[in-house]
């Protein structure tokens, strides 16, 4: 009995396959689809990585040569060079004594600001009714809000500037920002989007508790929207810092004159048709950068926790 059970032991031994041997096999046969699948993996992050570099590269190239050009004397301002080969301070010095910059600063960030705050909440305010609220004839309403931005700005800039001189503004930073008082097409389709995404049963349950229509628009609904108020406060800031088209048509004296239209006025007295000064307006132009890309370094995490939620709650 011994005997056989001995016997058929051995046989059973010799019919187990090496397990180290399988285990080899195993792993060559998938090997070669596995490392060219990991290699195409690498080369595509490599060439990621690379066209990303390239695409900053050629982004950034015009600010730094600008913050180069800006340290260089009158003579080298377009000698391409990167690193100056006289290097000076003077130019920013002598910019603050040539124009009046920082009050153009100042006006542009009290434009700034009203313009942002204002058209941020009265986006939101029309955002809301639109997401919120069931009524007859919402989404012809909403048509017509979103045929708005069809509308080339040079169809309503003449009737605008009759208002406005109607109402003795030009010549004054008012008209600059408090059309934002009424909201931007843009703006409210951006949070109504957002709004949407958010769960009603929370407003229903605040109105139950007794909150008004506007303790849960402002209480509620506006914290839950912080990424995307961001994104719109600071779109809004870039384009009213930016702006030249209102500050031509509006303003007229150099004491209301906010950043772009007084670069534009550096550009005539010192750059085409006046004394070719190109140190002095490359200098202006690095000193009024500088604050929209400290609000765009402060808020870039928002900006793109803003946009994605938005699109992914649209």
């Amino acid at each position: 009995m011994s005997t056989d059970i001995r016997v058929a032991a051995a046989e059973s031994q010799a019919a187990r396959p090496d397990h180290e041997t399988t285990d080899a096999a195993e792993r060559s046969i998938p090997a070669g689809p596995r490392g060219r699948a990991r290699a195409r993996r690498r080369l595509g992050t490599v060439g990621a990585w690379v066209a990303l570099t390239l695409i900053g590269i050629v982004f950034v190239y015009p600010f730094v040569w600008l913050v180069s050009a800006s340290f260089k004397p009158r003579s080298d301002v377009f000698d391409n060079r990167l690193i100056p080969e006289t290097f000076t301070w003077d130019n920013y010095v002598q910019v603050w004594q040539e124009a009046p910059l920082a009050l153009w600063l100042v006006n542009t960030a009290i434009v700034t600001v009203l313009a942002a705050v204002t058209v941020t909440i009265s986006s939101a305010m029309v955002a809301w009714g639109f997401a919120y609220f069931r009524f007859r004839g919402r989404g012809f309403l909403f048509g017509l809000v979103l045929a708005t931005m069809m509308l080339p700005g040079a169809v309503t800039m003449i009737p605008t500037f009759l208002i406005w001189n109607a109402l003795g503004q030009v010549g004054t930073l008012t008209p600059l920002w408090a059309g934002n008082l009424f909201g931007s097409a843009f703006y409210i389709f951006l949070l109504r989007q957002f709004f949407l995404g958010l769960p009603r049963d929370l407003f229903e349950a605040a109105r139950i508790d007794g909150a008004s229509q506007w303790g849960v628009f402002w209480r509620i609904a506006l914290p839950l929207t912080g990424p995307a108020l961001a994104v719109v406060l600071v779109f809004e800031v870039q384009a009213v810092w930016t702006d030249l088209m209102r500050a031509l048509i509006y303003l007229r004296d150099s004491s209301t004159f906010t950043v772009p239209r007084g670069l534009k006025s550096l550009v005539d007295a010192y750059g085409f048709g006046g004394e070719w000064h190109w140190e002095i307006i490359v200098t202006a132009s690095v000193i009024t950068t500088i604050p929209l890309i400290i609000v765009f370094f402060l808020a870039q995490k928002r900006i793109i926790d803003g946009v994605a939620s938005t699109g992914l709650k649209g």
